[in-house]
């Protein structure tokens, strides 16, 4: 199965590279991993609704150049659905099972997701109710999708 992060946005942090480059690595031997990222705009303090919304549309249009037809998208959304790290490796075991061989998995930017990304999402997984910082969830992410292999391939992984 090929895995497609697509996020919003440059990690600056060591400690934060090193954390993506280690789960990346532990996941070579599972699947295939891409992370693309694309440029974040700059929101103005005390931006209007309408220029977050422009600034989401800007991103979402980036975002969607990267995703291919084919890809079942997985939006990573406050609003959508909480699983359990056995519930997201039984989906993308099922989706696996029924012909999916490409999954994206979208982090948007620190405003979120454009109306477009949303559209074109197959899935809205939500990891909490809480907001995270997106750099961070790029690492929480990879390490529920290596989890999830674990899981599917019943190895033994810490709880």
């Amino acid at each position: 199965m090929k895995i497609t992060v697509i996020t919003v946005g440059k990690i600056k942090e060591k400690y934060l590279k090193d954390a993506i480059a280690e789960y990346s690595k532990r996941l070579s031997r599972y699947c295939k991993l891409e992370i693309l990222e694309v440029t974040d705009e700059k929101t103005p303090d005390g931006a209007s609704e309408t220029v977050e919304e422009n600034i989401r549309d800007k991103e979402g249009e980036r975002i969607l150049k990267l995703v291919k037809d084919d890809s079942y998208v997985i939006t990573l959304e406050i609003g959508g659905k909480m699983l359990t790290s056995e519930e997201l490796s039984d989906k993308m075991e099922t989706l696996g099972i029924q012909g999916q061989s490409h999954l994206n998995f979208i982090i948007g930017g620190s405003i979120g997701l454009g109306k477009e990304v949303l559209k074109r999402s197959d899935y809205a997984l939500s990891f909490s109710k809480m907001t995270f910082p997106h750099q961070l969830m790029r690492v929480i992410l990879l390490e529920q999708i290596y989890r999830g292999y674990r899981i599917m391939n019943n190895e033994p992984y810490h709880k």
